[in-house]
This record gives structure tokens, sequence and C-alpha cells, in this order.
């Protein structure tokens, strides 16, 4: 009887840890899945593009669009279900530009993941490397927090407590809109303010009553800006004048939020000298930013989380130095090369690219790179700031631009797709 009930535990326990192996595998494949398999594909028009996600899974690719539009390992999908073992490599094409809204499967019964599939045609764009000056407009009065007035009585008053809140933007006051910063200060007096403000995209009104400071000044007790500068690099610009840089875009140094940009303007800057970067300190390009009409280059008319937008002037664009761009299927770990300028001129120098995560479709950090090249290490350390939307080149193409350094390895840092720059 002991024997027996010996016998029944172990085989209980083999179930359990087989359960729990299987189920262990499967949240192993699932998060794979997520964090490598992209969200998003582009496909050029007439070519077989190859993936090889080697995880030992089969999937479906579930598409009524697709039917016989799409090849899968040069068939064409005939059906509306297609079954792929992912541990081995296969390709896709299509002879027709169009999107597909394809839908993975897990053993065929399990969804897994949404796949936006797009076939487009070749582009090229003129990569950048120059370093650019930036000044901004803010899209309102962006408010960087309340504080403390000291009142004409002695006491201590905080008016814009609890109704005004970091990252607000004030939009408008007492029913005007498309107001400035000298309208607000003009406004303030003994009457309530009625402002409107932009709060997370959502529109509010806001009643504040202005307090008489000691000196008899009135106060809102907020902390604003209204514009901000600096230097970066440029990353890319089309054959119509559209241009891209930084490969991030431009947050408050206070709040840390993405600036609502209203107006912005591109001008040519100067290396002056350069802060090398060292483990647990980034490094940094001092420069000059030479805001005259002669030298305003372009306007930026976007900031967003993968860059800043704008058109450049006619005569700044040689379209005989444009190359193609890599889609992300395309890159490969190994060796790649940056265009930056930490000196007078634009040079090219070397880097590793060490991790593609291919599922990173939505930031800036798909691309793990190290630089390599004895000249810049010399220079600057590695990555600094500054540095960032320098192009990334492989294989005679622009596959992505520099966005973030390792503050504990100044070597090493990110970067974004140029696909994910190129669809804003």
């Amino acid at each position: 009887m002991e024997r027996l009930l010996h016998k029944r535990r172990k085989r209980t326990w083999l179930l359990v840890v087989s359960v729990m192996c299987l189920a262990a595998a499967g949240f192993y494949g699932y998060y794979w899945m997520k964090v490598n398999v992209p969200s998003e594909i582009k496909l050029l028009i007439g070519q077989e593009e190859e993936f090889d996600f080697s995880v030992p899974m089969e999937a479906s690719i579930v598409s009524e669009e697709a039917v016989g539009v799409l090849y899968v390992n040069q068939e064409p999908l005939s059906k509306e279900e297609i079954n792929i073992d992912l541990l081995n490599p296969f390709s896709v094409s299509s002879e027709s530009l169009g999107e597909y809204d394809i839908e993975l499967k897990l053993f065929g019964l399990f969804p897994i993941k949404e796949i936006s599939l797009e076939v487009i045609e070749e582009m090229e764009v003129v990569p950048g490397g120059s370093v650019i000056g930036l000044q901004v407009e803010t899209d309102g009065i962006l408010v960087l927090g309340t504080g403390v007035v000291a009142t004409s009585s002695g006491e201590n008053a905080e008016p814009a407590k609890g109704r005004l809140q970091s990252g607000d933007y004030i939009v408008g006051i007492n029913g005007k809109n498309n107001i400035t910063r000298k309208d607000l200060l003009d406004a303030i007096g003994a009457e309530p303010l009625n402002l409107t403000v932009n709060r997370n995209d959502s529109i509010i009104q806001v009643e504040i009553q202005p307090v008489q400071d000691y000196s008899g000044q009135y106060k809102l007790g907020a902390w604003i800006r209204t514009d901000a500068q600096g230097i970066g690099t440029i990353t890319f610009v089309t054959g119509n004048g559209k241009f891209g840089a930084l490969g991030h875009g431009i947050t408050d140094v206070d709040t840390g939020l993405l600036m609502e940009v209203g107006t912005g303007k591109l001008y040519d800057a100067e290396v002056l000298s350069v802060v090398k970067g060292k483990t647990g300190t980034p490094g940094e390009l001092i420069g000059i930013i030479r805001q005259s009409g002669i030298s305003l280059i372009g306007e930026i008319t976007e900031n967003c989380p993968a860059g800043i937008y704008g058109q450049m002037k006619l005569g700044m664009i040689n379209t005989s130095e444009s190359i193609p761009v890599a889609l992300k299927q395309d890159i490969e770990p190994g060796k790649a090369t940056i265009l930056c300028q930490v000196d007078s001129q634009v040079r090219e120098y070397e880097i590793e690219i060490e991790r593609i995560e291919l599922g990173r479709t939505n930031d800036n950090k798909g691309l793990v790179i190290r630089v390599t090249d004895e000249a810049l290490l010399k220079k600057t350390g590695g990555i600094v700031q500054g540095m960032s939307g320098s192009p990334i080149l492989q294989n005679g193409k622009i596959v992505g631009a520099v966005t973030h350094v390792l503050v504990n390895d100044p070597t090493r840092g990110y970067g974004i797709f140029i696909e994910n720059m190129l669809e804003h």
C-alpha cells in the first residue's frame, strides 16, 4: 500500500513538474514573441524579405485581405490562414502596394500578436550628421510648477496650488486664445483670471485669484516657460525638403515632459568644444547657435517621441547624396558607421550594432550600439549629448539614428530604427 502511494505521489509530482515546465516554456515563448517579433512590418514592393525569429513555435498567419496578394515562401497565400514554423527562416513578398492586418496564433489556436504589414515603395533620403541649432516656442504657456507668494500682509499664499500642475499648458485667458507670455503677465491683476488649460490633451477651465505680494505686485504663484533652445544633430532630409532630427523629442528640463511645440526654427550651429563622457557622467558638445537670418535653415513643425520634424529651406538639399533606407529586418548585428560632427566638419566613425530588438516599434531604443572608432573615443569618450540624431549607416543604407547614451558606459547607447522616424 505504501509503495502504491509512493508511486502515485511520484506520478503527481512528475505531472506538476511537466505542467510547470510547459507553462514556463509557453511564457518564455510568449514573452520572446512580444519582444522580438515586430508589431509593424514593412516590405518593399516586388522584393522578397526573409525573417528568422528562431523560436520553437508554430504560428498561423491570419489575413483575409492578403489572400492572392501576399506570398509566403514564394507561394501565394491561397487561403485566409496559413501555418508557419517560426523555428526556421521564412520569406514574405508582394507585388502590390497595400496594408494588411496579420494575426499570429500559437498552435493555430491562441492569438498572441497582431501585426500590421505594409507593402511600400523603396525610399531614399539624404543622410545628415551636421550639428544644428534648435529654437522652439511652446504651443501655449508651459506650467513648470506652482509656488509660494509672500503677500503684502506678511502671510504666504499659493493661489495656483491645486488649480495648475506641472505639464499644463495655458492656451487662453479670459476667453482670449493664441496668447503670449506678455498677455498672461499683463492680465494678472486684482480680478480673478479664467484660464483655458490643456492638461494631457484635455481642455479644462481654471479660475485663479492672483494675490498681491509684499512689493504690491499681483502674482499668480506659478512658474512658466514659453521657449527652449539647444543643439542636436540632423538625421535625414527627403527629396521634398522634409527633415528629421534628434531621434527623440524635445523634453522640458524641469518637468521631463515632451514639449508641445507651436513654432520653431532650425539654425546653423558650430561646435566649440567637447566635454568627454565618463562613467556616470554624460559628455556634451558645446556649441553656439547662429540665430541670424542667413543662418536660418529650416522651420520646425513637429516635436514627437521619434524626433523633431519640419521643412528645410530651398537650396539646402543635395538629392545626389541620397542613399536607400533600410527596413528593420535588413539590419544585421555587426559593423556599422555613424555620421556626426564633433569638430568643424561631419565625419564617418565606426560602431558596432550589438543588439536589434524588432519588437520595439513605439520607442527609440530598438538598437543597442557601441562606439569602436578610436578617433571618436579619443575625442568624445563615446556618445555625448548633442550627438542625438546622428545617422547610423550599414551596407550602404541608412538604418537608424543615435538617441541615447548609457550613463554607466558612454561607449554604448541606443538608436531608433530609421523606418520609425520616417513614419512621421
